[in-house]
């Protein structure tokens, strides 16, 4: 007799399938601000591109100090505090641990979503399978989000989406093809390696592809001692179908990888002799595929002109990297790197579906067209998406409506709760409490007042800090005594660093720059003036590692103060934002 595979059902507020870093700020903020969530991902580590199953480097808007704050610097900073030694097992346990041990979150590992149940035009539950536990999932929730990449969700449950280049004429777009066509961009595994101190051999498989001389590789940078490299241009897909042609494209990437391995090692010199292969990916990292269509299409003429939406709630910076869809087969440069402004607006409007009205996206699946997705698609951009798409299902499930209707009545509150977390949108300031801003403020050293104007970094010319030297405090002063419900914090992570979350290869000298950055303050007192006019402490941070910091820390106060006692090495300090909250 037969037995049936094991059902567990779910009921939560929001769902969201897929783990890649999108998914994974969305589950984030949403379940921060309230709401249940369920994370259904399909692998057995989290962050997508970014962890250790394809490893591609986070990347995000050009230009001074335009690091995407917010979750995802919360996560790089921790991976820095911990992770001195760039190690990939211990990056996939910052990620695992950020989702697994965030309370309202049920996270579902190695369970791939493959049905969608509808009432009407909604999503009422969606079914993953988990190949570990031989179990099927059942989750009803009122919200639904795709940051699955591929958009699982498009043809499971009628979501209209495109695939492939828009014609120039369509959006007035230069550097889309004169034809629309299904083509896109391709997917690539990834290689590492890693110096040792004296030669290391390598013997090809006998299937790997034959790369005997220079021209074979040309315009196809190798040389590995000059580092930075991580062989993004071993790509190819973009000419089939990236999605249902996955595993045979992975045969052809290997083939690929292989065969450029053994160039470098036995064809030439090229820098290699004391560097070995330290990984090869087996899982593609992909660039393109579905894209949802929402109540907006992103172009590249909305990226060209700023995208200074009303409806702002993301950020991106990235030039407009649009791979050939010959990828690896393609004589000339393997992309073209057409101009973007950084940063640029991204608007809720490509957020959240045209026809479903309760599922929203986050990624590379956005709402756009492919010339504005080739700049759209890095993973600090969606994150930014993310963490935007979990904070307005959140505010969703909270007050009982669409994400249509929340764009249309509550965009305000959206952006400043948003703000109010450190995610930074370009052109707006932060509402700031109003018992920060009717009171006396005063420092020990230089101007305190720009701690109060809503910007929390350095934009432009305008440091939009407080600066001072450990020792240093700041303080507000009230006309009377103040019922203070805590105190927010944005300290200085310098947000100009140039390191990546993880490295592209390992020389023999390490990498000295992982390490938590030496602008943060590293230990902070919070004191204030009670009823009584005697001095109290609120809390004492001895080891602080993170640029964002709010505390619940309820007080009657006359006066509160901020004092810092030392940072992370360097001898000056930038606090973006000290402030009392009511």
């Amino acid at each position: 007799m037969y037995k049936k595979l094991n059902r567990v059902d779910h009921k939560v507020d929001f769902c969201v399938v897929g783990g890649g870093i999108s998914g994974m700020c969305a589950a984030i903020s949403a379940a921060r601000h309230g709401a249940k969530v369920l994370l259904m991902h399909d692998r057995p580590v989290l962050g997508g591109n970014a962890s250790s199953e394809v490893r591609m480097w986070i990347c995000g808007a050009h230009g001074d100090n335009n690091r995407e704050t917010g979750i995802i610097e919360e996560i790089q900073l921790e991976n820095l505090r911990r992770n001195p030694q760039a190690n990939f097992s211990i990056w996939d346990s910052v990620l695992y641990e950020k989702v697994a041990f965030e309370p309202n979150i049920e996270l579902l590992l190695n369970c791939s979503c493959n049905f969608a149940e509808m009432a009407g035009d909604r999503i009422s539950s969606v079914r993953g399978w988990q190949l570990t536990t031989e179990t099927w999932h059942q989750v009803d929730a009122d919200l639904f989000a795709d940051c699955s990449g591929d958009g699982i969700l498009a043809p499971l449950a009628g979501a209209q989406f495109r695939i492939g280049r828009e014609s120039s004429e369509e959006f007035g777009e230069s550097i889309a093809p004169p034809q629309a066509d299904c083509k896109t961009m391709g997917m690539s595994c990834l290689l590492q390696f890693r110096e040792y101190d004296r030669p290391q051999k390598f013997i090809p498989p006998d299937w790997a592809y034959k790369f005997p001389d220079e021209d074979t590789l040309r315009n196809r940078g190798h040389n590995v001692s000059q580092g930075g490299q991580n062989f993004w241009w071993i790509e190819v897909g973009g000419t089939q179908d990236t999605i249902h042609d996955t595993e045979r494209l992975r045969d052809e990437l290997l083939k690929i990888a292989f065969g450029v391995l053994d160039h470098i090692k036995n064809h030439g010199d090229h820098g290699a002799d004391n560097w070995a292969l330290e990984w090869m990916g087996f899982v593609p990292g992909k660039r393109e595929s579905r894209r949802f269509v929402g109540d907006h299409i992103l172009t590249q003429n909305d990226i060209r002109s700023e995208g200074r939406f009303e409806d702002i709630v993301a950020y991106g910076g990235w030039s407009m990297d649009d791979h050939h869809p010959d990828g690896f087969y393609h004589p000339g440069q393997p992309t073209i790197f057409h101009e973007a402004p950084s940063p640029y607006g991204i608007p809720f409007r490509c957020l959240y579906s045209k026809n479903i009205p309760n599922m929203l996206f986050a990624g590379r699946n956005i709402s756009c067209t492919h010339s504005a997705m080739s700049s759209t698609r890095v993973m600090a951009t969606c994150a930014t998406m993310g963490q935007a798409v979990g904070t307005a299902a959140a505010m969703c499930v909270e007050v009982k409506k669409s994400p249509r209707e929340l764009c249309r009545t509550s965009i305000s509150e959206l952006q400043e709760t948003l703000m109010a977390d450190d995610c930074y949108l370009p052109w707006k300031a932060r509402r700031v409490a109003d018992i920060a801003k009717s009171a006396e403020i005063e420092g020990s050293a230089s101007a305190p007042e720009l701690l109060r104007n809503g910007v929390d970094r350095q934009v432009g010319t305008c440091t939009n800090s407080w600066e001072a030297r450990p020792g240093d405090w700041v303080q507000y002063s009230f006309p009377r005594p103040t019922k203070i419900s805590g105190a927010r914090f944005v300290f200085d992570s310098n947000l100009d660093r140039k390191i990546q979350n993880m490295p592209c290869s390992y020389p023999l000298e390490g990498h000295p720059n992982f390490h938590t950055p030496t602008t943060l303050v590293k230990s902070y007192s919070l004191d204030f003036i009670d009823e009584n006019d005697t001095w109290q402490s609120a809390c004492t941070v001895d080891n602080n590692c993170q640029r964002f910091a709010k505390f619940a820390c309820p007080m009657t106060a006359k006066a509160i103060k901020l004092t810092i006692h030392s940072t992370h090495g360097d001898d000056k300090v930038k606090v973006f934002s000290f402030e009392p909250l009511e």
